[in-house]
């Protein structure tokens, strides 16, 4: 049994909008079944991720104190990443921030305020981590398709299939 190829719709902007919001990718192509399951489960984790943290765990901070690296991976949400970082340029160069109650990045009090989250801050950390790094997942799904495996059968058609045409040829 050959495995069928799928016509993707404009890889590099499934990928974009896959990247911005998970399952946008997919539901442009067409794979509907795809994007209800990535957007579901995807944004369930995230959600869940901000909802421990009492909606504190998203933010950059990249200074000579502190490297928040669990942002690498949360960046891979999209767009629900993308206000920490560009928060946290404009507050650095002191332009007003665009969100309020976000004057500037996390000081040391409302570290110490998150922190006493205790665990919940560190699992919804950890969930909103995941959520990013499934959805570069997501996002190399839409630019690329689906992975096939080729079964035994079928290479041994397509190696029978080259022997034979390489018999008629001689």
């Amino acid at each position: 049994m050959q495995s069928e190829t799928i016509p993707l719709k404009d890889p590099p902007m499934a990928a974009l909008f896959a990247w911005l919001i998970p399952g946008l990718g997919h539901l442009y192509q067409g794979r509907v079944g795809k994007a209800i399951l990535f957007a579901v489960c995807i944004w369930t984790t995230f959600l869940y991720g901000m909802y421990l943290g009492n909606g504190g765990i998203v933010f950059f901070r990249w200074d000579a104190g502190e490297q928040r690296w669990a942002y690498i991976c949360q960046v891979g949400m999209g767009l629900p990443a993308l206000p920490a970082l560009l928060q946290s340029w404009r507050v650095s160069h002191n332009r007003n921030p665009i969100l309020r109650g976000y004057e500037k990045p996390p000081d040391d009090n409302e570290l110490n305020r998150l922190n006493e989250l205790g665990r919940y801050f560190e699992l919804g950390t950890v969930y909103t981590m995941i959520a990013g790094l499934l959805n570069v997942l997501v996002v190399f799904d839409a630019y690329n398709g689906p992975a096939y495996l080729e079964d035994e059968e079928d290479e041994e058609i397509e190696t029978a299939s080259k022997l034979e045409r390489a018999s008629v040829k001689t």
